[in-house]
């Protein structure tokens, strides 16, 4: 795969996700497919999802039609994949109960572990039990990552940018060019999701990417040393898996069980020290970045993965625990039109 071939799959799939959302956005709004303010929501006006079929889309459609099906990896991944977005979807129009969706995840990473995508940490069957957990498990902290303006899509753009060096260098082109699509895709989608937010990605978006983000992740591991693989999966989810930690402990600590809603996040925490939207935003994709260059030097050889595992899982525990001690119940100071500023309760 040569950089250029890559660099237009991905630039088609900017734009086809840019133009895409704009008769979505329509179509949305025509049919009702909103998020209604009110409550928590502090959106002032009808705000329309289908954004996640855009990013879809823009990502499928470019890598079938330059991979096709030669890589059985890479069309399970985005098989599974469009069926987690298409439940996503349905979530959306229609809430689903908790149930249906992870049985729906846990069907679609059986069917990519079967591909051959699969953590090798104890080189027997548990391995592939791992897996499962980990692709439902984080497919869905990238879905709680979606709670406030461009946050998701940024970070989406970066990690699979970073993932996307390291599959070059792991000599996985196909994969890379997929990684490079959903780069493009997420950025394309930017403009109409950026802080004042035209469009949502809802669940069918923020699912898709997660899955595809930590299936990559995992097939960049198959086959590794465990601790190229444990830090491989810590960095390439590192702001996901921060932002669970830190909700997940901060609901036990509440005494409220960790499924439910709230406004508790790390964006959310990051809003009450006196940060805007977009500023928020940038903050993740600066973590993200940080994850990203460590990955990038562990699999250069110039970082031992020992190394990189322990300060990846050490910075994650530091910014968990400094992160809890930002009270999330404290309103956040006044921002530039606050009511247009989109934080959802996840």
């Amino acid at each position: 795969m040569s950089g250029a071939y890559a660099l237009a799959a991905g630039s088609a799939a900017c734009l086809f996700s840019v133009t895409a959302a704009v008769p979505l956005k329509r179509l949305a709004l025509r049919w009702g497919f909103t998020d209604r303010p009110g409550g928590h929501k502090r959106h002032l006006r009808p705000t329309p999802y289908l954004g996640g079929i855009a990013i879809t889309m823009a990502t499928v459609l470019p890598a079938m039609a330059a991979l096709g099906f030669a890589d059985q990896r890479i069309t399970a991944i985005l098989l599974a994949a469009s069926a987690v977005a298409l439940l996503g979807l349905i979530d959306d129009i229609a809430s689903l109960p908790a149930l249906t969706r992870l049985t729906v995840e846990t069907v679609s990473a059986v069917g990519v572990v079967l591909a051959g995508v699969e953590i090798t940490v104890t080189g027997a069957w548990p391995d592939g039990v791992i897996t499962v957990i980990w692709i439902v498990v984080l497919t869905n902290s990238f879905n709680l990552l979606d709670n406030m303006d461009g946050s998701l899509g940024v970070v989406a753009a970066v990690s699979a940018a970073f993932l996307a060096g390291a599959a070059v260098l792991f000599d996985q082109p196909a994969l890379a060019l997929l990684l490079i699509v959903l780069a493009g895709a997420a950025l394309g989608f930017l403009p109409h999701n950026w802080s004042p937010a035209r469009m949502f990605m809802g669940d069918a978006g923020s699912l898709f990417i997660g899955f595809v983000l930590t299936c990559s992740a995992v097939a960049l591991s198959t086959g590794q040393s465990p601790g190229t693989a444990v830090a491989g999966l810590l960095l390439a989810t590192f702001v996901a898996t921060v932002d669970t930690g830190v909700v997940f402990l901060s609901r036990l600590r509440a005494g409220r069980s960790p499924l439910t809603g709230g406004t508790d996040h790390v964006s959310h925490r990051l809003r009450r020290l006196g940060f805007d939207a977009r500023s928020v935003a940038l903050l993740l994709a600066l973590a993200a970045a940080f994850a990203g260059a460590l990955l990038t030097a562990m699999v250069l050889g110039w970082v031992p993965p020992l190394s990189a595992a322990i300060v990846a899982a050490g910075t994650e525990i530091g910014l968990i625990f400094l992160l809890l001690s930002v009270n999330a119940d404290v309103p956040h100071r006044p921002v530039e039109n606050p009511p247009r500023i989109r934080e959802r309760r996840r």
